[in-house]
Protein backbone atom coordinates (compact mmCIF):
# COMPACT_ATOMS: atom_id res chain seq x y z
CA UNK A 1 0.00 0.00 0.00
CA UNK A 2 1.27 3.41 -1.09
CA UNK A 3 1.30 6.30 1.75
CA UNK A 4 0.57 9.79 0.16
CA UNK A 5 1.31 12.87 1.29
CA UNK A 6 -2.53 13.10 2.79
CA UNK A 7 -4.90 10.99 4.78
CA UNK A 8 -7.76 11.96 2.85
CA UNK A 9 -8.05 12.08 -0.85
CA UNK A 10 -8.03 15.14 -2.52
CA UNK A 11 -11.71 14.75 -3.91
CA UNK A 12 -13.19 15.01 -0.44
CA UNK A 13 -12.44 18.17 -0.83
CA UNK A 14 -9.09 18.80 1.78
CA UNK A 15 -5.96 20.14 -0.79
CA UNK A 16 -2.70 18.08 0.26
CA UNK A 17 0.43 19.61 2.02
CA UNK A 18 2.72 22.23 0.05
CA UNK A 19 5.93 21.45 1.11
CA UNK A 20 8.01 23.79 2.60
CA UNK A 21 10.01 26.30 0.66
CA UNK A 22 13.70 25.02 1.16
CA UNK A 23 15.66 27.68 3.39
CA UNK A 24 18.15 28.36 0.37
CA UNK A 25 15.11 29.17 -2.26
CA UNK A 26 13.65 31.77 0.45
CA UNK A 27 17.02 32.98 1.27
CA UNK A 28 17.10 33.90 -2.33
CA UNK A 29 13.84 35.19 -3.06
CA UNK A 30 14.92 37.97 -0.34
CA UNK A 31 18.64 38.73 -1.04
CA UNK A 32 17.79 39.58 -5.28
CA UNK A 33 15.73 42.17 -4.61
CA UNK A 34 17.89 43.93 -1.69
CA UNK A 35 20.71 43.42 -3.97
CA UNK A 36 19.09 45.02 -6.76
CA UNK A 37 17.86 47.76 -4.84
CA UNK A 38 21.06 48.92 -3.86
CA UNK A 39 23.19 48.11 -6.84
CA UNK A 40 20.39 50.69 -8.92
CA UNK A 41 21.49 53.51 -6.32
CA UNK A 42 24.81 52.78 -7.51
CA UNK A 43 23.66 52.84 -11.02
CA UNK A 44 22.00 56.20 -9.99
CA UNK A 45 25.33 57.43 -8.90
CA UNK A 46 27.49 56.23 -12.02
CA UNK A 47 24.86 58.58 -13.79
CA UNK A 48 26.23 62.06 -11.90
CA UNK A 49 29.02 64.13 -12.89
CA UNK A 50 31.91 64.17 -13.65
CA UNK A 51 30.50 60.99 -16.08
CA UNK A 52 28.45 62.09 -18.93
CA UNK A 53 26.19 59.00 -18.05
CA UNK A 54 22.80 60.85 -17.51
CA UNK A 55 20.74 57.77 -19.04
CA UNK A 56 21.68 55.55 -16.51
CA UNK A 57 19.42 57.21 -14.40
CA UNK A 58 16.39 55.88 -16.35
CA UNK A 59 17.49 52.04 -15.64
CA UNK A 60 18.06 52.70 -12.18
CA UNK A 61 14.63 53.62 -11.39
CA UNK A 62 13.54 51.27 -14.10
CA UNK A 63 15.08 48.92 -11.57
CA UNK A 64 13.77 50.40 -8.54
CA UNK A 65 10.31 50.55 -9.58
CA UNK A 66 10.27 46.72 -10.27
CA UNK A 67 11.72 45.98 -7.04
CA UNK A 68 9.03 48.22 -5.37
CA UNK A 69 5.85 47.61 -6.71
CA UNK A 70 3.26 45.58 -4.72
CA UNK A 71 5.44 45.30 -1.86
CA UNK A 72 4.00 46.12 1.60
CA UNK A 73 5.48 49.27 3.55
CA UNK A 74 8.02 47.20 5.81
CA UNK A 75 9.83 45.83 2.60
CA UNK A 76 9.55 49.07 0.79
CA UNK A 77 11.43 51.22 3.96
CA UNK A 78 14.27 48.32 3.73
CA UNK A 79 14.48 48.28 -0.27
CA UNK A 80 13.98 52.11 -0.24
CA UNK A 81 17.04 52.45 1.86
CA UNK A 82 19.04 50.43 0.58
CA UNK A 83 18.61 52.08 -2.68
CA UNK A 84 19.50 55.66 -0.78
CA UNK A 85 22.87 54.06 0.32
CA UNK A 86 23.75 52.73 -2.94
CA UNK A 87 23.29 56.12 -3.97
CA UNK A 88 24.26 58.94 -1.92
CA UNK A 89 27.33 56.72 0.01
CA UNK A 90 29.27 57.63 -3.01
CA UNK A 91 27.61 60.41 -4.67
CA UNK A 92 28.76 61.99 -0.52
CA UNK A 93 32.21 60.47 -0.15
CA UNK A 94 33.48 63.93 -0.19
CA UNK A 95 31.91 65.38 2.78
CA UNK A 96 34.40 63.09 4.50
CA UNK A 97 37.73 64.04 2.68
CA UNK A 98 39.20 65.90 5.51
CA UNK A 99 37.38 65.06 8.58
CA UNK A 100 37.19 61.43 8.62
CA UNK A 101 34.59 58.38 7.64
CA UNK A 102 31.81 59.67 10.51
CA UNK A 103 30.22 62.95 9.20
CA UNK A 104 30.03 61.18 5.61
CA UNK A 105 28.81 58.13 6.67
CA UNK A 106 26.10 60.05 9.33
CA UNK A 107 24.75 62.31 6.75
CA UNK A 108 24.37 59.38 3.93
CA UNK A 109 22.36 57.32 6.60
CA UNK A 110 20.14 60.80 7.54
CA UNK A 111 19.82 61.50 4.30
CA UNK A 112 18.87 57.65 2.88
CA UNK A 113 15.60 57.83 5.39
CA UNK A 114 14.25 60.25 2.82
CA UNK A 115 14.50 57.70 0.14
CA UNK A 116 13.32 54.98 2.21
CA UNK A 117 9.96 56.90 3.08
CA UNK A 118 9.72 57.72 -0.68
CA UNK A 119 10.18 54.28 -1.26
CA UNK A 120 7.24 53.19 0.84
CA UNK A 121 5.30 55.97 -1.17
CA UNK A 122 6.24 54.57 -4.20
CA UNK A 123 4.95 51.48 -3.11
CA UNK A 124 1.83 52.43 -2.26
CA UNK A 125 1.03 53.93 -5.17
CA UNK A 126 2.44 50.76 -7.51
CA UNK A 127 -0.74 49.24 -7.81
CA UNK A 128 -2.45 52.27 -9.12
CA UNK A 129 -3.41 52.69 -12.68
CA UNK A 130 -0.86 55.00 -14.04
CA UNK A 131 1.30 54.54 -11.28
CA UNK A 132 4.59 55.73 -12.75
CA UNK A 133 3.29 59.14 -12.64
CA UNK A 134 2.02 59.21 -8.86
CA UNK A 135 5.41 57.35 -8.02
CA UNK A 136 7.48 59.60 -10.11
CA UNK A 137 5.53 62.51 -8.35
CA UNK A 138 6.03 60.75 -4.94
CA UNK A 139 10.16 60.96 -5.78
CA UNK A 140 9.61 64.77 -5.97
CA UNK A 141 7.75 65.28 -3.09
CA UNK A 142 10.87 63.18 -1.36
CA UNK A 143 13.27 65.77 -2.75
CA UNK A 144 11.07 68.70 -1.98
CA UNK A 145 11.48 67.56 1.92
CA UNK A 146 15.26 66.44 2.22
CA UNK A 147 15.85 70.31 0.40
CA UNK A 148 13.88 71.39 3.93
CA UNK A 149 14.65 69.48 6.42
CA UNK A 150 16.68 68.82 8.84
CA UNK A 151 18.93 72.24 9.24
CA UNK A 152 17.53 73.93 6.62
CA UNK A 153 17.39 71.21 4.24
CA UNK A 154 20.46 69.60 1.92
CA UNK A 155 19.23 68.74 -1.97
CA UNK A 156 22.75 67.96 -2.97
CA UNK A 157 21.69 64.43 -5.31
CA UNK A 158 18.91 66.04 -6.77
CA UNK A 159 18.29 63.53 -9.74
CA UNK A 160 17.62 67.41 -12.00
CA UNK A 161 21.58 67.78 -11.13
CA UNK A 162 22.63 64.71 -12.97
CA UNK A 163 20.68 65.76 -15.99
CA UNK A 164 23.15 68.67 -17.13
CA UNK A 165 24.29 67.00 -20.89
CA UNK A 166 21.15 64.72 -21.19
CA UNK A 167 18.15 65.00 -22.97
CA UNK A 168 15.26 66.51 -20.68
CA UNK A 169 17.60 69.54 -19.92
CA UNK A 170 15.36 72.21 -21.54
CA UNK A 171 12.65 70.93 -19.28
CA UNK A 172 14.99 73.17 -16.67
CA UNK A 173 13.51 76.30 -18.18
CA UNK A 174 9.78 74.78 -17.94
CA UNK A 175 9.41 74.20 -14.34
CA UNK A 176 12.84 74.13 -12.68
CA UNK A 177 14.80 70.96 -11.02
CA UNK A 178 11.12 69.44 -10.06
CA UNK A 179 9.83 69.01 -13.08
CA UNK A 180 13.42 67.85 -15.22
CA UNK A 181 13.81 65.70 -11.85
CA UNK A 182 10.16 64.42 -12.52
CA UNK A 183 10.97 63.48 -15.86
CA UNK A 184 13.72 61.85 -15.64
CA UNK A 185 11.66 59.92 -13.03
CA UNK A 186 8.44 59.32 -14.44
CA UNK A 187 10.60 58.08 -17.87
CA UNK A 188 12.23 55.53 -15.31
CA UNK A 189 9.26 53.87 -14.36
CA UNK A 190 7.71 53.99 -17.21
CA UNK A 191 10.33 51.76 -18.79
CA UNK A 192 9.42 49.49 -15.83
CA UNK A 193 6.12 49.77 -16.34
CA UNK A 194 6.60 48.92 -20.50
CA UNK A 195 8.61 45.92 -19.58
CA UNK A 196 6.37 44.62 -17.29
CA UNK A 197 3.57 45.04 -19.68
CA UNK A 198 5.46 42.51 -22.27
CA UNK A 199 6.18 40.20 -19.80
CA UNK A 200 2.70 39.80 -18.59
CA UNK A 201 1.52 39.45 -22.10
CA UNK A 202 4.19 36.92 -23.37
CA UNK A 203 2.89 35.40 -20.13
CA UNK A 204 -0.80 35.70 -20.67
CA UNK A 205 -0.75 35.72 -24.66
CA UNK A 206 -2.81 38.75 -24.48
CA UNK A 207 -1.52 42.61 -24.25
CA UNK A 208 -3.90 44.93 -22.69
CA UNK A 209 -3.77 48.02 -24.89
CA UNK A 210 -5.13 50.13 -22.04
CA UNK A 211 -2.12 49.23 -19.74
CA UNK A 212 0.34 49.41 -22.72
CA UNK A 213 -0.88 52.53 -24.10
CA UNK A 214 -0.17 54.02 -20.70
CA UNK A 215 3.13 52.44 -20.14
CA UNK A 216 4.11 54.10 -23.21
CA UNK A 217 3.14 57.23 -22.70
CA UNK A 218 4.76 57.22 -19.10
CA UNK A 219 8.48 56.94 -21.77
CA UNK A 220 7.18 59.17 -24.12
CA UNK A 221 5.84 62.32 -22.80
CA UNK A 222 8.81 63.21 -20.70
CA UNK A 223 10.96 62.81 -24.39
CA UNK A 224 8.45 64.51 -26.63
CA UNK A 225 7.95 67.56 -23.31
CA UNK A 226 11.96 67.88 -23.51
CA UNK A 227 11.65 68.51 -27.15
CA UNK A 228 9.14 70.58 -27.03
CA UNK A 229 10.83 73.03 -24.35
CA UNK A 230 13.84 73.30 -26.69
CA UNK A 231 13.08 77.16 -27.92
CA UNK A 232 12.75 77.95 -23.85
CA UNK A 233 16.48 77.47 -24.58
CA UNK A 234 18.87 80.46 -25.75
CA UNK A 235 22.19 82.18 -25.43
CA UNK A 236 21.24 84.93 -27.46
CA UNK A 237 22.04 88.76 -25.82
CA UNK A 238 19.06 90.42 -25.30
CA UNK A 239 20.49 93.27 -23.02
CA UNK A 240 23.66 93.44 -25.38
CA UNK A 241 26.84 91.86 -23.69
CA UNK A 242 29.80 92.33 -21.01
CA UNK A 243 33.00 91.00 -20.63
CA UNK A 244 33.44 89.66 -17.71
CA UNK A 245 36.89 87.66 -15.90
CA UNK A 246 36.93 85.32 -13.54
CA UNK A 247 39.96 84.93 -11.48
CA UNK A 248 41.38 81.44 -9.74
CA UNK A 249 44.35 82.63 -7.85
CA UNK A 250 44.27 78.86 -6.65
CA UNK A 251 46.02 78.01 -2.89
CA UNK A 252 49.23 77.16 -1.48
CA UNK A 253 47.67 73.61 -0.55
CA UNK A 254 44.14 71.65 -0.15
CA UNK A 255 43.22 70.29 2.97
CA UNK A 256 41.08 72.20 6.02
CA UNK A 257 44.46 73.92 6.70
CA UNK A 258 43.34 76.35 3.96
CA UNK A 259 41.93 78.47 6.48
CA UNK A 260 45.42 79.01 7.73
CA UNK A 261 47.17 80.21 4.86
CA UNK A 262 44.43 83.02 4.09
CA UNK A 263 46.99 85.83 3.38
CA UNK A 264 48.57 83.99 0.94
CA UNK A 265 45.29 83.12 -0.60
CA UNK A 266 44.22 86.56 -1.04
CA UNK A 267 47.52 87.68 -2.30
CA UNK A 268 47.58 84.48 -5.09
CA UNK A 269 44.03 86.00 -6.64
CA UNK A 270 45.91 89.36 -6.72
CA UNK A 271 48.91 88.41 -8.18
CA UNK A 272 46.34 86.65 -10.69
CA UNK A 273 44.23 89.90 -10.88
CA UNK A 274 47.63 92.04 -11.71
CA UNK A 275 49.25 89.21 -14.04
CA UNK A 276 45.92 90.24 -16.14
CA UNK A 277 45.90 93.49 -16.23
CA UNK A 278 49.34 93.36 -17.69
CA UNK A 279 47.95 90.95 -20.07
CA UNK A 280 44.98 93.57 -20.84
CA UNK A 281 47.74 96.30 -21.07
CA UNK A 282 49.99 94.37 -23.41
CA UNK A 283 46.82 93.57 -25.86
CA UNK A 284 47.18 89.66 -25.30
CA UNK A 285 43.42 89.85 -23.04
CA UNK A 286 40.35 91.74 -23.67
CA UNK A 287 39.61 94.06 -20.73
CA UNK A 288 37.27 93.38 -19.08
CA UNK A 289 34.19 95.42 -17.89
CA UNK A 290 34.38 93.36 -14.48
CA UNK A 291 36.27 91.27 -12.36
CA UNK A 292 34.71 88.13 -10.17
CA UNK A 293 36.76 86.12 -7.07
CA UNK A 294 36.00 82.98 -5.61
CA UNK A 295 34.50 82.43 -2.26
CA UNK A 296 37.22 82.85 0.84
CA UNK A 297 39.08 84.83 -1.67
CA UNK A 298 40.41 86.85 1.50
CA UNK A 299 39.30 85.43 4.64
CA UNK A 300 40.78 88.44 6.17
CA UNK A 301 38.50 91.04 6.88
CA UNK A 302 39.46 93.92 4.36
CA UNK A 303 37.57 96.71 6.66
CA UNK A 304 39.34 95.30 9.87
CA UNK A 305 42.32 95.34 8.37
CA UNK A 306 44.57 97.72 6.24
CA UNK A 307 46.87 95.35 5.01
CA UNK A 308 43.96 93.19 3.19
CA UNK A 309 42.64 96.40 2.03
CA UNK A 310 45.43 98.03 0.41
CA UNK A 311 46.16 94.41 -0.96
CA UNK A 312 42.52 94.13 -2.58
CA UNK A 313 42.19 97.95 -3.75
CA UNK A 314 45.60 97.69 -5.55
CA UNK A 315 44.31 94.65 -7.62
CA UNK A 316 40.88 96.69 -8.55
CA UNK A 317 43.27 99.79 -9.43
CA UNK A 318 45.49 97.80 -11.67
CA UNK A 319 42.78 96.11 -13.58
CA UNK A 320 41.04 99.24 -13.49
CA UNK A 321 37.09 97.17 -13.08
CA UNK A 322 34.94 96.88 -9.89
CA UNK A 323 35.81 93.31 -8.64
CA UNK A 324 33.64 90.93 -6.75
CA UNK A 325 35.75 90.01 -3.67
CA UNK A 326 34.66 86.92 -1.44
CA UNK A 327 35.57 88.06 2.14
CA UNK A 328 35.10 87.02 5.72
CA UNK A 329 34.04 90.17 7.83
CA UNK A 330 33.17 90.21 11.45
CA UNK A 331 30.38 92.84 11.72
CA UNK A 332 28.52 93.94 14.94
CA UNK A 333 29.61 90.63 16.68
CA UNK A 334 28.23 88.72 13.70
CA UNK A 335 30.55 86.56 11.63
CA UNK A 336 29.40 87.12 7.73
CA UNK A 337 30.37 84.96 4.23
CA UNK A 338 29.90 88.17 2.25
CA UNK A 339 30.76 89.24 -1.31
CA UNK A 340 32.25 92.63 -1.37
CA UNK A 341 31.90 94.92 -4.52
CA UNK A 342 35.22 96.87 -4.85
CA UNK A 343 35.29 99.65 -7.23
CA UNK A 344 38.64 100.98 -8.32
CA UNK A 345 38.54 104.52 -7.11
CA UNK A 346 36.10 104.09 -4.32
CA UNK A 347 36.63 101.00 -2.88
CA UNK A 348 33.97 98.53 -0.97
CA UNK A 349 30.31 100.24 -1.99
CA UNK A 350 28.14 97.28 -1.50
CA UNK A 351 28.14 93.76 0.10
CA UNK A 352 26.19 90.36 -0.21
CA UNK A 353 25.76 88.31 3.03
CA UNK A 354 25.38 84.37 2.35
CA UNK A 355 22.43 83.46 2.96
CA UNK A 356 22.13 79.69 3.26
CA UNK A 357 24.97 78.48 5.14
CA UNK A 358 26.06 75.24 5.04
CA UNK A 359 25.46 73.38 8.16
CA UNK A 360 28.58 71.56 9.75
CA UNK A 361 30.91 73.30 7.62
CA UNK A 362 29.44 77.38 8.11
CA UNK A 363 27.89 76.51 11.57
CA UNK A 364 27.14 73.87 14.31
CA UNK A 365 23.74 72.51 14.99
CA UNK A 366 23.75 70.50 18.24
CA UNK A 367 27.25 72.06 19.35
CA UNK A 368 27.44 70.91 22.60
CA UNK A 369 26.19 67.19 21.59
CA UNK A 370 28.54 67.29 18.51
CA UNK A 371 31.35 69.00 21.67
CA UNK A 372 30.17 65.78 23.84
CA UNK A 373 31.20 63.36 20.69
CA UNK A 374 34.08 64.91 19.22
CA UNK A 375 35.82 67.56 20.32
CA UNK A 376 38.20 67.89 17.15
CA UNK A 377 34.55 69.09 14.96
CA UNK A 378 33.77 71.63 17.17
CA UNK A 379 37.28 73.13 17.29
CA UNK A 380 36.88 73.29 13.22
CA UNK A 381 33.65 75.67 13.49
CA UNK A 382 34.91 77.92 16.60
CA UNK A 383 32.57 80.57 15.91
CA UNK A 384 28.83 79.70 13.60
CA UNK A 385 28.38 82.15 10.75
CA UNK A 386 25.38 84.30 10.72
CA UNK A 387 22.57 84.43 7.72
CA UNK A 388 22.18 87.44 5.42
CA UNK A 389 18.64 88.38 4.72
CA UNK A 390 18.38 90.23 1.19
CA UNK A 391 18.68 88.63 -1.83
CA UNK A 392 22.78 89.17 -4.31
CA UNK A 393 22.18 91.45 -6.92
CA UNK A 394 25.26 94.21 -7.39
CA UNK A 395 25.50 96.20 -10.51
CA UNK A 396 29.36 95.67 -11.96
CA UNK A 397 29.81 98.65 -14.59
CA UNK A 398 25.99 98.59 -15.37
CA UNK A 399 25.18 95.75 -15.51
CA UNK A 400 22.83 93.40 -12.65
CA UNK A 401 25.17 90.11 -11.24
CA UNK A 402 23.12 87.93 -9.34
CA UNK A 403 25.28 86.03 -6.31
CA UNK A 404 24.75 82.75 -5.10
CA UNK A 405 27.19 81.15 -2.99
CA UNK A 406 28.93 77.91 -3.25
CA UNK A 407 26.41 75.82 -1.33
CA UNK A 408 23.43 78.20 -2.20
CA UNK A 409 23.90 76.72 -5.77
CA UNK A 410 21.97 73.74 -4.69
CA UNK A 411 18.51 75.74 -3.15
CA UNK A 412 16.31 76.88 -5.67
CA UNK A 413 14.64 79.62 -3.85
CA UNK A 414 18.74 81.20 -3.33
CA UNK A 415 19.25 81.54 -7.06
CA UNK A 416 16.06 82.92 -8.65
CA UNK A 417 15.37 85.40 -5.96
CA UNK A 418 18.32 86.84 -8.16
CA UNK A 419 16.87 86.45 -11.20
CA UNK A 420 13.43 88.01 -10.36
CA UNK A 421 15.75 90.80 -8.46
CA UNK A 422 16.39 92.20 -11.87
CA UNK A 423 20.01 89.51 -12.47
CA UNK A 424 21.23 89.89 -15.88
CA UNK A 425 23.91 87.08 -15.57
CA UNK A 426 24.69 84.80 -12.43
CA UNK A 427 27.60 84.44 -10.48
CA UNK A 428 28.49 81.25 -8.30
CA UNK A 429 31.63 82.20 -6.27
CA UNK A 430 33.14 79.06 -4.72
CA UNK A 431 35.49 77.58 -2.42
CA UNK A 432 35.97 73.70 -2.13
CA UNK A 433 39.66 73.83 -1.93
CA UNK A 434 38.84 71.42 1.51
CA UNK A 435 37.56 68.51 -0.83
CA UNK A 436 41.02 68.19 -2.44
CA UNK A 437 39.83 66.65 -5.87
CA UNK A 438 37.17 65.03 -5.35
CA UNK A 439 33.63 64.93 -7.52
CA UNK A 440 32.36 67.27 -5.51
CA UNK A 441 32.90 70.45 -7.67
CA UNK A 442 32.20 68.51 -10.95
CA UNK A 443 29.05 68.11 -9.15
CA UNK A 444 28.61 71.49 -7.99
CA UNK A 445 29.72 72.85 -11.82
CA UNK A 446 26.81 70.32 -13.11
CA UNK A 447 24.08 72.57 -10.65
CA UNK A 448 25.67 76.12 -11.99
CA UNK A 449 25.01 74.55 -15.66
CA UNK A 450 21.39 73.64 -15.20
CA UNK A 451 20.79 77.19 -13.24
CA UNK A 452 22.38 78.64 -16.72
CA UNK A 453 19.05 77.03 -18.45
CA UNK A 454 16.69 77.05 -15.83
CA UNK A 455 16.80 80.81 -15.91
CA UNK A 456 17.99 81.61 -19.32
CA UNK A 457 21.40 83.39 -17.82
CA UNK A 458 24.59 83.25 -18.31
CA UNK A 459 27.00 82.01 -14.82
CA UNK A 460 30.19 82.23 -14.25
CA UNK A 461 31.33 79.89 -11.59
CA UNK A 462 34.68 81.38 -9.64
CA UNK A 463 36.58 79.35 -7.58
CA UNK A 464 39.55 79.35 -5.19
CA UNK A 465 41.04 76.33 -6.30
CA UNK A 466 38.64 74.82 -9.40
CA UNK A 467 37.46 73.93 -11.36
CA UNK A 468 36.32 77.89 -12.35
CA UNK A 469 34.13 78.09 -15.67
CA UNK A 470 31.90 80.36 -17.74
CA UNK A 471 28.79 78.51 -18.76
CA UNK A 472 26.42 80.28 -21.22
CA UNK A 473 22.27 80.61 -20.94
CA UNK A 474 21.98 76.96 -22.68
CA UNK A 475 24.16 74.96 -20.36
CA UNK A 476 27.30 74.81 -22.30
CA UNK A 477 30.47 75.37 -20.87
CA UNK A 478 32.60 77.66 -23.00
CA UNK A 479 35.73 77.93 -20.86
CA UNK A 480 37.13 75.99 -17.68
CA UNK A 481 40.37 75.71 -15.32
CA UNK A 482 42.23 73.08 -14.01
CA UNK A 483 42.18 72.24 -10.43
CA UNK A 484 44.54 73.50 -8.27
CA UNK A 485 46.59 76.38 -10.40
CA UNK A 486 46.14 79.93 -11.05
CA UNK A 487 44.64 81.09 -13.99
CA UNK A 488 41.78 83.55 -15.36
CA UNK A 489 39.18 82.92 -17.90
CA UNK A 490 38.08 86.43 -19.46
CA UNK A 491 35.11 86.29 -22.60
CA UNK A 492 32.15 88.45 -23.45
CA UNK A 493 29.00 87.14 -22.21
CA UNK A 494 25.27 87.68 -23.13
CA UNK A 495 23.21 89.77 -21.18
CA UNK A 496 19.60 88.36 -20.96
CA UNK A 497 16.14 89.53 -19.10
CA UNK A 498 13.78 87.54 -19.81
CA UNK A 499 12.03 85.49 -17.54
CA UNK A 500 11.57 81.21 -18.37
CA UNK A 501 8.01 79.92 -16.60
CA UNK A 502 10.76 78.50 -14.16
CA UNK A 503 11.76 81.54 -13.18
CA UNK A 504 8.37 83.22 -13.19
CA UNK A 505 6.25 80.09 -11.50
CA UNK A 506 8.89 79.50 -8.50
CA UNK A 507 7.81 76.90 -6.35
CA UNK A 508 4.41 76.83 -7.98
CA UNK A 509 5.47 73.03 -9.95
CA UNK A 510 7.24 72.10 -6.96
CA UNK A 511 3.88 72.02 -5.29
CA UNK A 512 1.46 70.92 -7.50
CA UNK A 513 3.70 67.50 -7.81
CA UNK A 514 3.81 67.43 -3.83
CA UNK A 515 -0.19 67.50 -4.15
CA UNK A 516 0.21 65.13 -6.91
CA UNK A 517 2.16 62.84 -5.01
CA UNK A 518 -0.69 63.80 -1.91
CA UNK A 519 -3.35 62.63 -3.86
CA UNK A 520 -2.06 59.47 -5.46
CA UNK A 521 -1.08 58.50 -1.31
CA UNK A 522 -4.69 59.51 -0.61
CA UNK A 523 -6.23 56.74 -3.30
CA UNK A 524 -3.73 53.89 -2.44
CA UNK A 525 -4.81 54.39 1.03
CA UNK A 526 -8.75 54.48 0.27
CA UNK A 527 -8.16 51.30 -2.10
CA UNK A 528 -6.32 49.34 0.79
CA UNK A 529 -8.87 50.23 2.86
CA UNK A 530 -12.01 49.27 0.42
CA UNK A 531 -9.78 46.00 -0.29
CA UNK A 532 -9.39 45.14 3.52
CA UNK A 533 -13.56 45.73 4.37
CA UNK A 534 -14.39 43.38 1.04
CA UNK A 535 -12.11 40.72 2.20
CA UNK A 536 -13.76 40.74 5.27
CA UNK A 537 -17.53 40.80 4.39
Amino acid sequence: MTVTATSVDESDGVQPRTAPEPRGARLLRRLVPAAAAALSGVLLYVSFPPRILWWLALPAFAVFGWVLRGRNWKAALGLGYLFGLGFLLPLLVWTGVEVGPGPWLALAAIEAVFVALAGVGIAAVSRLPGWPVWAAAVWIAGEAARARVPFHGFPWGKIAFGQADGVFLPLAAVGGTPVLGFAVVLCGFGLCDVVRVVAEGRRTRAVRRGAAAVALLGVAVPVVGALAARPLVSDQAEDGTATVAVIQGNVPRAGLDFNSQRRAVLDYHARETERLAAEVEAGKAARPDFVLWPENSSDIDPFANPDAYAVIDSAAKAIGAPISVGGVVERDGKLLNEQILWDPDKGPVDTYDKRQIQPFGEYLPLRSLLDAINKNWTSMVRQDFSRGGEPGVFTLDGVRVGLATCYEAAFDWAVRDTVTDGAQMISVPSNNATFDRSEMTYQQLAMSRIRAVEHSRTVTVPVTSGVSAIILPDGTITQKTGMFVADSLVQEVPLRSSQTPATRLGILPETALVLVAAGGLGWAVAAGVRGRRAGDG
